[in-house]
């Protein structure tokens, strides 16, 4: 059970990383950064993009609109680090 739950810590700990990758992507295109015409810029933000948005549009339903201000990353990584921690902690504890 111990190399389930550490594939499954795994695979949220490049999810997180993915979600930093797109938050960095999008600001780099948002001021302009990257040349958005290039062809290997729009399938890496394609990427990015079909990889994180079905975990951030329910979060984008509630939150509160913060004037442009986008924090459905953060709250993806939270939420991605608290399931890597309750993953570490208690069931890992109760498989032991």
């Amino acid at each position: 059970m111990n190399a389930v739950i550490d594939t499954l810590i795994y695979a949220l700990s490049i999810y997180g990383w993915i979600v930093i990758a797109a938050a960095i992507f999008s600001w780099l295109y948002a001021f302009n950064v990257v040349n958005s015409r290039n062809q290997f810029v729009s399938s890496v933000g394609n990427m990015l993009y079909q990889l994180t948005e079905p975990a951030f549009r329910p979060i984008r339903r509630f939150m509160p609109n913060l004037g442009g201000i986008d924090i459905s990353p953060l709250v993806v990584l939270v939420i991605v680090f608290f399931l890597e921690s309750f993953l570490n902690s208690t069931v890992r504890s109760l498989f032991n």
